[in-house]
């Protein structure tokens, strides 16, 4: 699927509409894009994301969603991480559900999908034990609605668990090392000896033209304590907020925008390696020694959980 120029504009001034147009996009490639896998890799990643935020009392939790859930990155490798038993997931994209039921049918087991938006979600008060999200309150326009939302569906005691939002700070420095990125890639595409390397100009001009729906898609950045006030304001209690990742954040982002530069199978699992534990260093830097002297808003990645009231 291509997105032109006249889906882009009209789509400009409608962010749910922007949603579905650039995640059903994204929807077949999303995986390979970011580098997303269900093997231990990400199972760790995710378990420890989970972990970091709320610890590891009440596993597996027997009824969880995910909410936005993209192509089941989180809460397909959390259910095998043993977080979880029974899954669940939405997202406003068609596509995306449709590839994360696949996903965890190539896993051997099944979710249960719907297409829905996260500000009205068409399940009963009471129905889940947990429900999760990666990267998706700062696509949502109404958050503390979503929110209400959220607490609405957990049962009593019910926990829910956010992470991947962007912080203020965050966003603005892996957006332009992105876009510094990005450009050499495209020039580097110029040059004879990698022309073979980089995808042609008309694939890389297709994504320039479809990211440009990111600037709609991604609504929000977060201030840590803005985004704990949200989920108090939406009935929440026992909330918290984390962060992470700032040294990890600096590599990760032109890490991540160059392998979506390059043709599929060029960099190898040499290079994936090398990215991943590159990653697992400079976030293992930040967790033990940055953590401790840095402000919290200067980090990368914002986590929240919380509990639905008893």
């Amino acid at each position: 699927m291509t997105v032109t120029r006249e889906e882009v504009e009209a789509a400009r001034h409608n962010p749910k509409l922007a949603n579905v147009l650039y995640h059903d996009w994204e929807s077949q490639t999303y995986d390979e894009k970011w580098s997303i896998s269900y093997d231990e890799r990400c199972i760790t990643y995710a378990r420890e994301r989970f972990e970091t935020v709320a610890g590891t009392a009440g596993w597996p939790y027997p009824k969880a969603l995910e909410l936005g859930c993209g192509t089941g990155f989180f809460l397909l490798n959390l259910k095998q991480a043993g977080v979880l038993d029974e899954g669940h997931v939405t997202d406003i994209s068609p596509g995306m559900v449709e590839v994360a039921q696949r996903n965890a049918r190539g896993l051997g087991f099944e979710v249960e999908g719907r297409v829905a938006d996260a500000e009205t979600l068409p399940y009963d008060d009471d129905t889940f034990d947990l429900v999760v999200g990666h990267a998706v309150l700062h696509h949502i326009p109404d958050v503390e609605l979503a929110l209400r939302e959220v607490v609405r569906v957990l049962r009593p005691g019910g926990r829910f668990v956010f992470a991947g939002e962007p912080t203020e700070y965050g966003d603005y420095v892996a957006r332009r090392l992105s876009r510094l990125t990005w450009k050499a890639a495209q020039l580097a595409g110029r040059t004879p000896w990698l022309a073979d390397v980089i995808r042609p100009k008309a694939e890389l001009d297709a994504s320039s033209e479809a990211a440009a729906l990111e600037a709609v898609v991604d609504i929000h950045t977060f201030a840590p304590a803005r985004l704990r006030r949200l989920a108090i304001a939406a009935g929440a209690t026992d909330v918290e907020v984390r962060t992470e990742e700032l040294t990890a954040a600096w590599f990760g982002w032109p890490v991540r925008t160059l392998e979506s530069a390059v043709k599929p199978g060029t960099l190898g699992w040499s290079w994936a390696m090398f990215a991943y534990h590159g990653w697992q260093r400079l976030s293992a830097l930040d967790a033990r020694v940055l953590d401790k002297v840095v402000p919290d808003g200067l980090f990368y990645n914002a986590l929240v959980t919380g509990l639905a009231p008893a």
